[in-house]
């Protein structure tokens, strides 16, 4: 694939209308592509601005940022949180401009093929193997991406699995499912049973337009999004086993999930959390609940938004409760983890900084041995698998691993940022319940996502 010019950077993104909306002992030593000296000296006057996207890099992870790459280079390293929402039209403004480029992003790993595909950011392609080579996130690594030419590298990823509420699964008389149709069987089965008379309650909370975590039943199924055929992406919702997966999920929002039609993967903790309120002091349904659920599907870092209510350090915190909460990966049709959409973000160079080298040496510090373990601490899984030990040994951990290991991400796609911008697959997913014919409405999908892949 031939890589466009910077310059179809703002006319290719912008006519998508790119904007989308589904984380103390220094660096490790430099490799021979390293510098052998570093003038501090000379570097005292000069910064690099780093864009950090969302809040899921925790303050403790970037001050350690700051301080390490004052102490190696003599510069300063500012930090720009930038919000997802905005996140894309943001980056096709600036980058394109070196008096205003962020020198280091961050950006959602389904972000990344639209902008290495068109120049966006500088060839690391010399440093991969210094940074982790084939430790890395294979499928972050490609989605990073030109052929053989590496421009952005996993930064951190997430996995996506169940949460459930162990009293309500157990009320209800319901086990944990080892396949992929017992899953539906059983939250099936709590909605329709609703042991505490909940209105509005939901075996399984899935949001009508969620297709970050609906894609899943797509993956187990043998299905996808978009396959390449040739040189041009191609839209496969119609694929005959993609429509397997898409008649389990109409399935799933007819019978166990009373979700908004509207509603997306934002938040969901809320509702299985909020199961509670609905019990006064004899155990009696309140009814001061909208929207309960017996069970979630989220990134494992949503353990630290689940648990009781109660005072940690004088504020009120979440605090996971063995008692009432459980996880599990979801199950495949063969018995094992269901392929999940893998969350997290790439990181790459602006091909406009003006502090290529001084943007090296931050990148030796974030893919250095002691950062990448202090992202697994934090609940990220680090982009260098080889310390993914660093998320700990708990439940959440070797959960998190188990479901990472049949991951999958978006088509690479060249315009897939497009799709995700224009929200089609919200509006997609939101009529699936709705739908008398899948397959039509799959092949009227297909015809509206195909031209938008490619960057033709």
């Amino acid at each position: 694939m031939k890589k466009k010019t910077m310059l179809s950077l703002a006319a290719s993104t912008m006519v998508a209308s790119v904007a989308l909306t589904a984380c103390g002992g220094g660096a490790s030593a430099p490799s021979e592509t390293s510098p052998a000296a570093i003038d501090k000296a000379a570097n005292a006057d000069k910064s690099i601005t780093l864009w950090l996207a969302g809040g899921d890099t925790p303050d403790e992870l970037r001050a350690y940022l700051k301080d390490n790459f004052k102490a190696k280079t003599g510069a300063t390293l500012k930090i720009e949180e930038q919000g997802w929402g905005d996140l894309i039209t943001k980056m096709t403004t600036a980058l394109p401009d070196p008096n205003n480029t962020p020198d280091v992003v961050e950006m959602g790993n389904t972000q990344s093929p639209t902008f290495t595909n068109i120049g966006a950011f500088l060839d690391v392609s010399d440093m991969y193997e210094e940074l982790g080579g084939d430790s890395l996130i294979p499928s972050f690594v490609e989605a990073g991406s030109v052929d053989d030419t590496k421009y952005t590298l996993p930064y951190y990823a997430g996995s996506r699995y169940m949460f459930f509420r162990k009293d309500l699964w157990k009320e209800a008389g319901v086990d944990t499912p080892k396949t992929l149709d017992e899953f539906n069987s059983a939250v099936t089965a709590i909605t329709e049973k609703n042991p505490r008379d909940i209105k509005n309650f939901s075996g399984f909370f899935l949001g009508g337009q969620d297709w970050r975590n609906g894609v899943s039943w797509i993956y187990a199924n043998g299905g996808d999004l978009a396959k390449k055929e040739g040189d041009q992406w191609v839209s496969t919702l119609a694929d005959e086993n993609t429509l397997k997966g898409l008649a389990q999920l109409q399935e799933i929002y007819k019978n166990a999930s009373k979700a908004p039609s509207d509603a997306k993967d934002v938040t969901p903790w809320l509702y299985i959390n909020d199961a509670d309120l609905i019990l006064d002091e004899e155990g009696k349904p309140t009814g001061k609940t909208t929207l309960s659920a017996a069970t979630i599907m989220a990134p494992n870092w949503a353990q630290f938004s689940i648990g009781d209510l109660k005072k940690v350090d004088g504020k009120e915190a979440r605090v996971w409760n063995d008692e009432k909460f459980g996880i599990f990966a979801l199950p495949g049709n063969d018995g094992q983890p269901a392929p999940v959409l893998a969350g997290g973000s790439n990181i790459g160079i602006s091909a406009k900084s003006q502090n290529p080298e001084l943007s090296k040496e931050l990148l030796r510090i974030i893919f250095s041995e002691e950062y990448q373990n202090m992202l697994g601490k934090a609940g990220l899984a680090p982009g260098n698998l080889d310390y993914s030990s660093s998320l700990g040994t708990d439940q959440f951990a070797t959960t998190a691993i188990a479901a990472m290991k049949n991951s999958k991400l978006t088509p690479a796609a060249p315009g897939w940022a497009a799709v995700e911008t224009n929200q089609v697959l919200e509006e997609f997913f939101g009529k699936i319940e709705s739908s008398t014919d899948l397959k039509a409405l799959a092949e009227e999908y297909d015809a509206k996502i195909t031209p938008m892949l490619n960057l033709n």
